[in-house]
C-alpha cells in the first residue's frame, strides 16, 4: 500500500511576495477596506481596530525587515523539506475565493481530479499598484499559462475513500473559468514545488463563504478518512499532504494562532473543533486548511513549526505566517 510520509503547512498571503518596502501599500490598503472584523469576528471600521488596538503592536521598517527575511528563509526550508520528501503525489488542501466556484454552486469540500490543472498568468487592470502586482504574481505564471500534473488515479480513489467514509464530497475533472486554478493551488505550484514538481491532488475547502462552511471538527475528520484512503491506496507511492493558506488575517490573532499550531502538532481533535466559529471568519477562515491537514498527519513526527506575526500597521493588520512540516 501507498505510504503517508509527509505533511506540510504554509501561509499563502499576498504579502510573501512583497519585499518590507511594500508593506507600506497593503498598509494604505487596509485603511481603505470596509469589511475588517476584530478578534471576536465582529464587524469594525479601521479607525476602530486602529483605537482597540495594543500600543505594542512595531510596525517599523526595522522589525518588518527582519519579519519578511524570516518569512522567505522558512519558506525556503519548506520547499527544501519538500523536496526532501521524494513526494510521488502531494494532496493540496486549499480553498478558493471566488475563482473557481461560486454562489451557483459553492460545494463544501471538492477533490479535482483532471489529468492537469492549468495555472494561468496574472490578470490585473493595467492601473494597478506595482506593490500589488508583485504581491499577486506569487501565484501566476509569468509568460505564458502551464498545465500542472495531477494525480488522478488518486484523486479518483480518494473520492471513492471518502465517499465511502459518509464524506458527500464534489468531484471535478476540469476548470470551469479560464483564470486557472486558485490561489490557494497557485502559491504551492509557484513558490514550493520547483520546476519538477510531484502531481499534485486539489482538495477545495469552502473556508470563506456561508451558509456552508464545513465545521472545524467535520474537518479534523476529514482529514482522518484522507489518511486512511492514503493508507489504502494501492501501490508504493509516496504521498504528502500540505495546507495552504492562514493562518489570522487580516486583523492577526496571536494567542488564536498559537493555540492552532500547538493544536495542530498534537492532533489534538478536541482542541480544534472547539475553536469558536466566529474567529473563523475572513481571511482567518483558512486554518479549516490546517484543520484537515491535522487531521490527516495524526501519527507523522512533529518536525518543526515557525511563527511570524507579519503587522503591517499599528491597527493590528496583516498576516499571522505559518510554516510546518511533519515525518521529514
Amino acid at each position: 500500500m501507498a505510504r503517508r510520509v509527509a505533511a506540510f503547512g504554509s501561509s499563502h498571503s499576498p504579502a510573501l511576495a512583497s519585499p518590507a518596502e511594500d508593506m507600506a501599500g497593503h498598509a494604505r490598503r487596509d485603511e481603505q477596506y470596509a469589511h475588517h472584523l476584530d478578534l471576536q469576528g465582529n464587524r469594525v471600521t479601521y479607525p476602530e481596530l486602529l483605537r482597540r488596538a495594543s500600543p505594542g503592536i512595531d510596525v517599523s521598517m526595522q522589525t518588518l525587515s527582519a519579519r519578511v527575511a524570516a518569512c522567505g528563509q522558512h519558506l525556503e526550508r519548506l520547499a527544501s523539506a519538500i523536496a526532501e520528501s521524494r513526494l510521488d503525489a502531494l494532496i493540496v488542501v486549499g480553498d478558493d475565493q471566488h475563482e473557481q466556484y461560486f454562489e451557483d454552486n459553492m460545494p463544501a469540500f471538492l477533490v479535482y481530479g483532471g489529468r492537469t490543472i492549468a495555472n494561468s498568468t496574472l490578470d490585473l487592470p493595467a492601473g494597478a499598484p506595482e506593490y500589488w502586482k508583485r504581491a499577486r504574481s506569487l501565484y501566476h505564471e509569468p509568460e505564458a499559462p502551464l498545465e500542472y500534473p495531477v494525480a488522478r488515479d488518486l484523486a479518483l480513489h480518494l473520492t471513492d475513500s471518502l465517499v465511502r467514509a459518509e464524506f458527500d464530497v464534489s468531484f471535478a475533472d476540469r476548470l470551469a473559468k479560464p483564470r486557472g486554478e486558485g490561489h490557494a493551488f497557485g502559491f504551492v505550484h509557484r513558490r514550493l514545488l520547483g520546476k519538477n514538481p510531484p502531481p499534485i491532488v486539489p482538495l477545495v475547502v469552502n473556508t470563506y463563504y456561508p451558509p456552508n462552511q464545513p465545521r472545524p471538527g467535520r474537518c479534523f475528520r476529514l482529514g482522518g478518512a484522507i489518511k486512511l484512503a492514503v493508507e489504502a491506496f494501492p501501490g508504493d507511492a509516496r504521498i504528502g499532504i500540505i495546507a495552504s493558506g492562514g493562518l489570522s488575517h487580516f486583523t492577526i490573532d496571536e494567542a488564536l494562532d498559537r493555540r492552532v499550531l500547538e493544536a495542530c502538532r498534537n492532533a489534538d481533535e478536541r482542541a480544534l473543533a472547539s475553536i469558536p466559529l466566529a474567529k473563523l471568519n475572513s481571511g482567518s477562515s483558512e486554518i479549516r486548511n490546517w484543520i484537515v491537514m491535522a487531521g490527516a498527519a495524526a501519527g507523522l513526527t512533529p518536525a518543526w513549526q515557525e511563527y511570524v506575526p507579519l503587522y503591517r500597521t499599528a491597527a493590528g493588520t496583516g498576516c499571522g505566517m505559518a510554516f510546518a512540516a511533519w515525518g521529514v
